[in-house]
């Protein structure tokens, strides 16, 4: 007997219905996305809909839909928001003069940094968690480790790491793989807790930097 092909789920569309113009319109967005951030933090991914988001945006599912399609749009929406931040602190560190940075200040200041920029976006381990379960927000996080892995690989050079491309960039892969997972952690945490926590991450940071730093090429 023939088996019946199995049937692929269709990927919702994530792109809004049209980048916003007019002041209203952009407030609106800003409004939907907010709220959303909210929400995810409150009722979590599975419970999140359009009709809570537009209730409590204060507007009709329909109008919501003239800005985005659906759920995962906005939240396409929101991570895409929360790249370009993590974007321009890649950025920002390209900039600093690493070469003349000790090892300690260097991850002092590259720590802090980063943390800010996960402890401004709201909801960040639940909108993460999205990114990286739902098939139409995957893209976001390939994306953001792909972005972080070659700038890093990139720092690593000019601190002093001088070793092959390749080797860099599996470094900085475990970088990400360290530092992501512990941000995530940290700002869930209460003061103290968050406080221990950073530390123990400098600290493998250090050890790890080290290593490498005084190792062969």
């Amino acid at each position: 007997m023939a088996k019946t092909p199995t049937t692929m789920k269709t990927m919702q569309p994530v792109s809004p219905r049209s980048e916003p113009v007019q002041s209203r319109s952009i407030k609106r967005t800003q409004q939907i996305l907010e709220v959303t951030s909210n929400l995810l933090e409150t009722v979590g991914l599975n419970d999140l809909n359009t009709a809570i988001i537009a209730k409590e945006v204060g507007i009709s599912v329909g109008s919501l839909y003239h800005y985005f399609p659906n759920k995962h749009a906005i939240l396409y929406a929101m991570g895409k928001s929360w790249l370009d931040s993590i974007e321009d602190v890649l950025k920002e560190i390209q900039e600093w003069p690493v070469e003349t940075l000790s090892l300690a200040d260097f991850i002092n200041q590259i720590v802090d940094i980063n943390l800010r920029t996960y402890r401004q976006q709201k909801a960040v381990l639940r909108l993460v968690q999205a990114m990286f379960s739902v098939p139409e927000l995957r893209e976001l996080d390939e994306r953001h480790d792909d972005m972080v892995i070659s700038q890093m690989a990139k720092v690593f050079k000019r601190l002093g790491v001088n070793k092959h491309i390749r080797e860099r960039e599996r470094i900085a892969r475990h970088y990400l793989e360290v530092t992501h997972s512990s941000y995530l952690v940290i700002v869930n945490q209460n003061e103290q807790r968050a406080a221990r926590t950073l530390h123990d991450l400098k600290l493998m940071l250090q050890s790890l930097l080290e290593h490498h730093l005084n190792s062969p090429e």
